[in-house]
């Protein structure tokens, strides 16, 4: 009886494909990596310029002179803020001193869920300003929390907060005027608003209530 070659050359193939799925997996991993590498200082400088473009719109570069992106403090999942994860807070210091402290914050009671925000906070408690980034507010409606779709261009909703500090405006008065505070709002559309501006004064709160201990952390992001 004639013996099938092909019984005894299987295991020889199958090896041999192994091997050669084994050299192209190395070499496909190398390439990412190698790719990944390259290409890493352009996805972080393109990380940070996003970023600063974010904090623009609530500090001018002006006001300070310190690497700001470097200078950071890490925080724990904090629930005055309404954060459930890390998040990193930055400190703004103008030679040496520091001047006012950019962070995270969230209203988990929006029409349609969360708002996140970014909330900057002088030294002097003062709100130095507040910007929407990811929210899901109807469209036309509750959106005008975010600069770029309110319709007033002059005034956007948000910058309401600019330069409100609990030395000059009472706790109570940090409510919509609906609700016998100071903040507008538009008709048909209080529960956005009145979440925003909840999570503000509590940010303005935790700001003010741990400003010494936060400004105590040694500067991180000193210019050359």
């Amino acid at each position: 009886m004639t013996a099938n070659p092909r019984t005894f050359t299987a295991p020889g193939m199958a090896a041999r494909t192994a091997a050669i799925l084994f050299v192209f997996v190395i070499i496909f991993t190398a390439l990412l990596s190698g790719a990944y590498q390259w290409t890493k200082p352009a996805i972080e400088a393109s990380a940070a310029e996003e970023k600063m473009k974010l904090v623009d719109e609530v500090l001018p570069r002006s006001e300070y002179d310190n690497k700001l992106l470097e200078d950071t403090i890490a925080l724990p999942a904090t629930a005055e803020l309404g954060l459930a994860e890390p998040s990193k807070l930055y400190i703004a210091r103008r030679a040496g001193q520091p001047v006012a402290m950019i962070f995270e914050a969230v209203a988990p009671d929006g029409y349609a869920g969360k708002i996140r925000l970014i909330v900057a906070v002088r030294n002097d408690g003062a709100v130095a300003g507040v910007r929407a980034t990811q929210h899901k507010e109807t469209p036309g409606l509750g959106d005008y929390i975010e600069v770029k779709k309110d319709k007033n261009k002059q005034r956007p909703w948000i910058t309401q907060f600019t330069g409100l500090s609990l030395a000059d405006v009472g706790e109570r008065e940090w409510r919509v005027k609906k609700d016998g505070g100071r903040i507008d709002y538009h008709a048909g559309a209080t529960v956005t608003p009145r979440a925003v501006t909840k999570a503000v004064i509590k940010a303005v709160l935790w700001a003010n209530a741990q400003r010494d201990r936060l400004y105590a952390t040694p500067s991180k992001g000193a210019r050359p």
